[in-house]
């Protein structure tokens, strides 16, 4: 699916005693997930970005454009 291409930012919290899971290029929240194991986060990510990209598509909103990190 094209519209994987999204940053996943995957960040430990002393805080919150977990993973926390966001997605830079989506900016109206800073996290959107969590997992107790960095697994679990992956996992939980990859859900939280299908729904997100649903909730646009079922919204009419244009998707932003991911940023694309280029080799040098």
């Amino acid at each position: 699916m094209s519209e994987m291409k999204y940053k996943m930012v995957i960040q430990w919290s002393d805080e919150d005693n977990c993973f926390l899971v966001g997605f830079p290029d989506f900016p109206e929240q800073a996290w959107r997930t969590h997992g107790d194991t960095y697994e679990s986060a992956v996992a939980n990510g990859i859900e939280a970005l299908e729904s997100l990209i649903m909730a646009y598509e079922a919204t009419g909103e244009p998707l932003p454009q991911p940023t694309i990190h280029q080799a040098a």
